[in-house]
């Protein structure tokens, strides 16, 4: 068998075209899916919503339950001062979340929010949440997080509980910052 060395350089240069596409795609799909998510509005969990509507509904009722999880083993402990609360739509409701740092260094962590049923995230608004920031704790330290909604009016009939759950993850690379 006749080995030609041309014919593994081209092979070799077209595997290193795709590699380098490869990457370059992959490092851009991040900026490219923040701005696709700006334009639409998707998954938009790094400011405020704005209410249109400040009436409420006082011959209904909602409850809210609070679900929190911790992600990448992150050495915390988080939970919600309430396990849920009962209130009107249209009201504006204010909650207080809990976290600890319980290892010997600092750390920065983000909270990412989902809601339950899924159809409940158009009409939840958050005016004030820990979750448009990221979150650095020394160690050992304590932190009391308020997080002030309204859910509008507007959600349909059927839906009277809705859970709010967050899940904090370690933000990598941020342990030099941090401390």
């Amino acid at each position: 068998m006749v080995v030609n060395p041309q014919a593994n350089f081209t092979t070799l240069r077209k595997l290193l075209v795709v590699a380098v596409a490869m990457f370059g795609f992959g490092f851009a799909l991040v900026p490219f899916y923040k701005k696709i998510c700006e334009v639409t509005g998707i998954n938009n969990v790094l400011k405020a919503d704005e209410i249109t509507n400040t009436q409420i509904d006082a011959a209904r009722w909602l409850t809210v339950e609070f679900d929190t999880n911790l992600r990448n083993d992150l050495p915390w402990t988080f939970r919600p001062l309430e396990k849920s609360v009962r209130f009107h739509p249209g009201e504006l409701v204010q909650v207080t979340f809990e976290i600890r740092n319980n290892s010997d260094r600092a750390i920065t962590g983000q909270a990412i929010p989902s809601y339950g049923p899924q159809l409940a995230a158009r009409y939840f608004k958050k005016l004030e949440c820990f979750c448009f920031t990221q979150q650095t704790l020394r160690p050992g330290e304590v932190r009391r997080m308020p997080v002030v909604f309204v859910i509008e009016k507007d959600l349909p009939q059927d839906v009277n509980t809705v859970t709010l759950s967050y899940s904090f993850f370690e933000v990598e690379g941020t342990a030099k910052k941090a401390g």
